[in-house]
């Protein structure tokens, strides 16, 4: 990577709509610092995530060009470059193909951070199946040994987003991400997704639970920006953070 490439962070989606949900505001915070945020959507959740397009009578092609071009909108309006591999849903089973572009993408882009599932989720095995397998692509991505036209790739932290019900999912949260400067774009993106219109209300009353929680563990309820904290991410850690100070 040049001197003069932006700094990346990459989000590995298990479906189209899944970054927006879980991560939109990181993804539009980051953009806004100046880095280049790539969202890997491994599916477009076709089968089991689009119960209205199937209800509607629209094909398994026609619902994944639906699924396909509402991500699309989304992120960019998140400010977010999306890659799509069409590797399937309910169930999801990667291949050593799309390992291959997994690794080389991480290899390629050299990401600072990876955003990702949470490691358990009962009531959807693809996230989980899609959180083993960008953990596995990023140990690949160190190995000397594995064959690749780009150099190794370093220890990229990584950052498991909240699930849908996390007391289930033996989620902890260990990050809480302030994005009260950015939450009207990311509800502008989830409105992109009609399919699931049901959850743009529980995603944004989610985000002010957070955000509340956010400014009592800071001891402060001051964005940012300045202003009062109103929104929040909510982000569990893989790795341990390292450094001279705890903070």
């Amino acid at each position: 990577m040049s001197s003069n490439a932006k700094k990346t962070i990459t989000v590995v989606s298990a479906h189209s709509a899944d970054f927006i949900w879980r991560c939109g505001g990181a993804i539009a915070l980051y953009h806004d610092l100046g880095y280049q945020v790539r969202v890997l959507c491994l599916s477009y959740g076709e089968r089991g995530e689009s119960a209205r397009l199937w209800k509607q009578g629209k094909t398994l092609d026609e619902i994944k060009t639906v699924r396909r071009s509402e991500a699309e909108e989304a992120a960019e309006i998140l400010g977010a470059q999306v890659r799509f591999f069409d590797a399937g849903d309910y169930p999801f089973h990667p291949t050593k193909e799309l390992q291959d572009a997994v690794v080389n993408e991480f290899r390629e882009h050299q990401p600072e951070l990876i955003l990702t599932h949470s490691i358990e989720d009962p009531y959807n095995f693809d996230h989980q199946r899609t959180t083993q397998f960008a953990l596995e692509c990023r140990v690949l991505a160190q190995a000397e040994g594995y064959e690749s036209e780009h150099g190794i790739l370093g220890a990229p932290s990584v950052f498991l987003f909240e699930p849908h019900q996390p007391e289930q999912c033996n989620f902890k949260v260990d990050v809480l991400l302030d994005i009260t400067s950015v939450f009207d774009r990311k509800r502008k993106a989830m409105e992109c997704m009609n399919a699931q219109e049901h959850l743009w209300e529980y995603y944004s009353e989610l985000a002010k639970r957070r955000g509340v929680q956010a400014g009592r563990n800071s001891g402060s309820a001051i964005s940012l920006t300045g202003n009062k904290i109103k929104y929040a991410e909510a982000y569990q850690r893989v790795f341990p953070h390292v450094g001279g100070l705890f903070v």
